[in-house]
């Protein structure tokens, strides 16, 4: 049994030498140990109410058999929940994450809504429970990101937010046209598994090039007044990282090579699982016809995803961070 490894593991002489690994290794049997928990404390529910509901039927009582009903359902969205998570079943899905926007072409309109589905994606992990840091922000000439980039950590963090990959449409009359008129903006959204030690991934120093520069985004004094800023190029793919958010050049780079090696590690599953066709449909231009998902603020109210054509009117609840039923949505389908 997989908890059973880990917690032998856990108590190996010399767990602690390295923690990040060693962390790891103990949110996952956290993880593992919490699924068996919440399993038998539902059986345990059943159970019970099967009881209830015997007592209640011999006694006629109206008010036991609504407070049955109330934890039927509970027990139901809960169900529902942990289901979800057991399909997510690769290797990847319980991992952190790293997600990155980019404004499509249309200036500061596009730049406008890369920011407002950056609060969206914050607000709804908050929502879960996860926690974010950006890693890398380049503001808008105007208003709005040009490009952010940012962790996201927790449980199944990379199996929920893989969903979130490819270009969202936004619809709406422009705050920033003076005729006011309507206009149609694209982003786009990627999102990778934050590989940790336990995953080899093998770079070449001489595969490099490194660069520093400074900050272009708000981190204070020390930030914005010295070259401690990394860009890291890797030659054979042409695959470009940064990081921008730490005060220390050296804690950029750690954080930079990490960021590498995520998107080396999403580049060989790819590979791995032949899913070149569906990756590709995610590269498209961020334009007309490549969407996944759209909100639509103007002449109506509606955000529709284009792949389960799961819809809703209740735009503002959606761009507040109520996501989920696109994701769960998506990852039934």
């Amino acid at each position: 049994m997989r908890i059973l490894e880990l917690e032998k593991e856990s108590l190996r002489e010399g767990f602690w030498n390295d923690p990040e690994k060693a962390s790891a290794i103990l949110r996952e049997k956290s993880r593992l140990t919490d699924a068996v928990e919440k399993w038998r404390g539902q059986k345990s529910s059943l159970e019970e109410l099967q009881l209830l509901s015997e007592i209640a039927s011999e006694e006629q009582d109206e008010q036991a058999w609504k407070e049955i009903q109330t934890e039927l359902e509970r027990i139901k969205v809960s169900l529902r929940a942990e289901e979800l998570k057991r399909m997510l079943s690769s290797e990847q899905d319980p991992m952190n994450a790293i997600l990155s926007i980019h404004a499509g072409a249309g200036g500061t309109e596009a730049q406008d809504w890369a920011e407002m589905l950056l609060r969206m994606y914050l607000r709804w992990a908050e929502r879960k429970g996860f926690q974010t840091t950006i890693i890398d922000y380049l503001p808008g000439d105007e208003a709005g990101v040009k490009s952010v980039t940012w962790t996201l950590r927790g449980d199944y963090a990379y199996g929920y937010a893989k969903a979130e990959i490819g270009i969202h449409r936004l619809v709406r009359i422009s705050p920033f046209d003076a005729g006011a008129r309507r206009h149609t903006s694209f982003a786009s959204v990627f999102v990778f598994p934050e590989v940790d030690d336990r995953i080899e991934i093998e770079i070449d120093e001489k595969d490099l090039r490194i660069d520093t520069y400074r900050s272009t985004g708000a981190g204070g004094q020390h930030v914005n007044k010295t070259d401690s800023a990394v860009r890291i190029t890797h030659l054979p793919t042409g695959i470009v990282v940064q990081c921008q958010n730490e005060r220390s050049q050296h804690k950029n780079k750690a954080m930079a090579m990490k960021y590498l090696r995520s998107r080396l590690y999403e580049m060989k599953l790819r590979e791995q699982n032949d899913r070149l066709d569906e990756i590709n449909k995610t590269k498209k231009g961020i334009a007309w016809g490549s969407q996944i998902r759209s909100y639509v603020l103007h002449p109506y109210k509606m955000v529709k995803d284009h792949r389960t054509n799961i819809e809703t009117g209740n735009v503002s609840r959606v761009l507040d961070g109520d996501i989920d039923d696109f994701i769960e949505a998506y990852l039934l389908h």
